[in-house]
């Protein structure tokens, strides 16, 4: 199969950076196709480690890089996330990133707005406050500034014009200062030659790349339960994360995502608020935040943790066609004497076998649980089926067994190489 997709099929933090690094080598060019820089991800290559929120992770190797339509794009946080990876030795130029010229940007009146509305906000969604939700809400308001309008400054001076119509009043009723047009028109013709060197149409370009026959790789950020459709709403993101959205973020079309990758962990875990129903408040979920050292990339906040979730994951399966999962994070259990996994929800004296669309049903369900031995011995750094212990290979088949789909590949620990290949995406 020509492409590929990685999504996360939990609420993110899955560990999709190192999958995504390890697939590099075997595409051509890496597509990121949704979300803003509210998403984390962590490269580890050798003794050096890079986090990126906004950049595709193939930069670090070299590869060909797309920011796709569907991406909301601060155009500073860009720049400063190209100086910094420079700054390691990853020097990042337009013939090694392409930024989809219809993709909207994220303004500094984005973030104000998204920062005020959870400081007022009674109820938390634990946004990260970077302005993603706020400059999507342009984007389908249809006032949105868009990459290619950099180029044209009777365009950014109507669509301000537009903005401070909107945002006004919006920002009068949560006591901010009325938006200075002049000085955002300054601060954008000020970015754009830095940003426009990198626009081009993106979905015209991929368009070419697959007829010559190259390999995309596709990379979501955070996961499929934060959909805004299909997650925890309104506990969720501001896009949708799961796999269909490949094709509408790139441009590509529907044929275009290819073989779905799940990332999953072997275990759960959540940042900010939200119905988590397997979620453990106790010395289990310490030892799964200490030793998976669950602590997000971009907000720096701890993960909350939780035993595996297979109604969820299950869920995740059929919501994005998944061909194959990715189980990172194995080697975290190691030393537990036990292990349980969520087979089943009760409310009252209902059953749910998926997670219902109510917020009131998501936050009083109770996990049904089916336990299993763990193992003693370590799994950390495991490359072959050989190197696991017996209990460890019961809990991955039981997992496939539970999620209907197969273990495709297994993360035994950050590092690139600790991984058993059970069957290599990019020729399934």
């Amino acid at each position: 199969m020509a492409n590929v997709t990685v999504i996360g099929a939990q609420w993110g933090d899955e560990g999709k950076g190192k999958l995504v690094d390890w697939l590099s080598n075997r595409a051509d060019v890496v597509v990121r196709f949704q979300g803003g820089h509210n998403a984390g991800h962590t490269l580890v290559v050798g003794n050096q480690v890079y986090k990126l929120s906004l950049l595709p992770s193939g930069v670090v190797q070299g590869k060909l890089s797309v920011i796709g339509n569907g991406v909301v794009v601060d155009p500073w946080h860009l720049l400063s996330e190209i100086e910094k990876l420079g700054g390691q030795g990853v020097a990042i130029g337009p013939d090694l990133l392409v930024v989809a010229d219809n993709a909207c940007l994220i303004l500094p009146l984005h973030k104000d707005l998204d920062q005020a509305r959870e400081a007022a906000a009674t109820q938390k969604i634990g946004t990260t406050g970077r302005g993603i939700g706020p400059a999507y809400e342009d984007k389908v308001g249809r006032r949105a500034i868009r990459v290619a309008d950099l180029a044209d400054r009777e365009a950014l001076e109507a669509k301000i014009d537009r903005l401070m119509a909107h945002h006004g009043p919006l920002r009068r009723g949560l006591g901010l200062p009325d938006i200075d047009g002049a000085a955002l028109l300054a601060e954008l013709e000020a970015v754009a030659p830095k940003i426009l060197p990198f626009a081009k149409p993106a979905w015209l370009l991929l368009d070419e790349l697959v007829k010559a026959g190259k390999r995309v790789l596709f990379e979501g950020a955070q996961g499929a339960l934060l959909d805004v459709d299909h997650g925890t709403y309104p506990f969720v993101t501001s896009s949708n994360t799961v796999a269909g959205q490949a094709a509408a973020g790139s441009g590509l079309g529907p044929k275009g995502p290819g073989y779905v990758l799940g990332i999953v962990k072997a275990y759960t875990t959540r940042v900010g608020e939200g119905p988590f129903p397997t979620e453990l408040d106790d010395e289990v979920g310490q030892h799964l935040g200490t030793v998976g050292k669950e602590v997000g990339t971009v907000t720096g906040r701890n993960r909350r943790c939780g035993w595996f979730d297979a109604v969820l994951v299950r869920q995740s399966v059929a919501l994005n066609g998944i061909s194959g999962i990715a189980l990172t994070k194995l080697d975290v259990l190691d030393g537990l004497a036990s292990l349980k996994i969520c087979t089943g929800y009760k409310l009252g004296d209902q059953a749910f076998t998926y997670l219902p669309a109510g917020l009131k049903a998501q936050s009083g369900l109770a996990p049904v649980y089916e336990e299993m031995a763990g193992w003693s011995e370590t799994t950390q750094g495991a490359r072959s089926w050989r190197d696991l212990p017996a209990n460890a290979v019961k809990y991955v088949r039981r997992i496939e067994e539970l999620i209907g789909a197969p273990v495709a590949l297994l993360g035994t620990s950050p590092q690139r190489a600790d991984m058993i290949v059970v069957r290599d995406p990019f020729q399934d």
